[in-house]
């Protein structure tokens, strides 16, 4: 394992501590003020060369000042927490317990940002920054729009790495991509007309009916392959009608679709196209609007194809290695999320893009949210191993 010092004192304690502190601040999506403004006063506190947060709300730190520039990616938000009063521990507590500390973003994913915001400058104090920038982001707003935030940031300061590693959830296993997204709006048409003559109108929740067993069929179909495979799913549905007491005549519904590699905007296309055929419907892909905490809007469009990378890549090799020497055994397995994250806007870019962070992602968004410390330390001595060897 990699000694966690910084001028040859042990700060896995402080590493903790800071961990601790940024569950303990609420950070829903919109709200990341308080969060950003917390990790850009550690980063000073540990010495980064440049700390910035951008009109976004974005935070980036560097240190560093080589040609050879990686980026450690977390995202600031959590969701929300609706059922404070189930949880075993407060959602807000940041206790640690029997090795876990507990809270809503421990695991997503406030041990990725502690773990990499201390590594960069402990790979400093250890001397392996040397013709290396390492930059450290923390962005805003991903659980709704998967990169948009991290895209802005890259684009407004012109950056491009040579190498990405996002910090997301993944038990610290190398994880080499994650499936791709579409998220879907289908809308049917109706007649209105009063609901005590329902004959007269054309009911757009019946029209949406057949669409649905069709959506749900088509997940079944999909579920039979093999390996890898992509999912279907009905999140949302409204209807719209003059009154409670008129027939709908519009109804909608939203489709999450996950897509694993080779499927295409063509393959979305002409699955939905199946799923409203013969029926007086229209779809789109989504267009998401949110404004972040400094006041600047973002648009989403969720449309984003699957991704890995290779292991015979550099960036792969390397992560094998520095596994080897940080647990002591080549990797027994490798993690491949089935969940979207901010490498949309890296792998869009061309950037080699890898995964591996603290905690287990199943335990993302649920209640009684834990992460194993020692994971938060594991995370951090490999993002330094990492930095030494890339």
């Amino acid at each position: 394992m990699v000694n966690l010092d910084i001028k040859g004192r042990d700060v896995a304690a402080d590493l903790v501590a800071f961990t601790q502190e940024l569950v303990r601040i609420k950070s829903f999506s919109g709200q990341e003020e308080q969060v950003a403004k917390a990790i850009a006063s550690k980063m000073e506190t540990l010495g980064y060369d440049e700390v910035k947060i951008d009109r976004f709300g974005n935070v980036l730190g560097r240190i560093g000042f080589g040609e050879k520039a990686i980026l450690f990616e977390s995202h600031t938000d959590t969701v929300r927490v609706h059922n404070e009063d189930l949880w075993d521990v407060p959602s807000f507590s940041g206790e640690i317990i029997d090795g876990f500390l507990w809270g809503r973003g421990s695991v997503d994913m406030k041990s990725g940002i502690a773990a990499s915001v201390y590594a960069a400058a402990i790979a400093r104090s250890s001397g392996m920054i040397s013709e290396k920038s390492v930059y450290v982001s923390c962005s805003v707003f991903e659980e709704d729009c998967d990169g948009e935030g991290l895209k802005h940031m890259l684009e407004e300061i012109d950056l491009k790495p040579d190498y990405a590693v996002i910090c997301e959830p993944s038990s610290n296993l190398i994880t080499t991509g994650h499936k791709g997204k579409a998220q879907i709006i289908i809308k049917t048409k109706g007649v209105s007309a009063h609901s005590s003559a329902p004959e007269k109108g054309v009911n757009a929740i019946y029209e949406m009916a057949e669409i649905i067993e069709r959506v749900e069929q088509t997940n079944l179909e999909l579920m039979k392959n093999s390996g890898r495979r992509g999912t279907l799913v009905l999140s949302r549905i409204s209807s719209t009608g003059v009154s409670l007491n008129a027939v709908p005549s519009e109804c909608e519904i939203t489709l999450d679709r996950r897509m694993i590699m080779d499927e295409t905007e063509q393959t979305i296309q002409d699955e939905v196209g199946k799923i409203i055929a013969g029926k007086n419907a229209t779809w789109e892909i989504d267009t998401v609007h949110r404004k972040t905490w400094t006041g600047e809007a973002i648009t989403y469009r969720p449309l984003h194809p699957a991704w890995e990378i290779s292991l015979d890549h550099h960036l792969s090799k390397t992560f094998i290695k520095a596994y080897a020497e940080v647990f002591g055994h080549a990797p027994k397995k490798f993690d491949y999320w089935d969940f979207s994250t901010n490498a949309v806007a890296l792998v869009s870019s061309g950037i080699p893009t890898i995964g591996f962070g603290p905690g287990e992602h199943k335990l993302a968004h649920m209640r009684n949210e834990k992460c194993r410390v020692k994971q938060i330390l594991g995370a951090c001595a490999f993002y330094v191993k990492v930095i030494d060897i890339i």
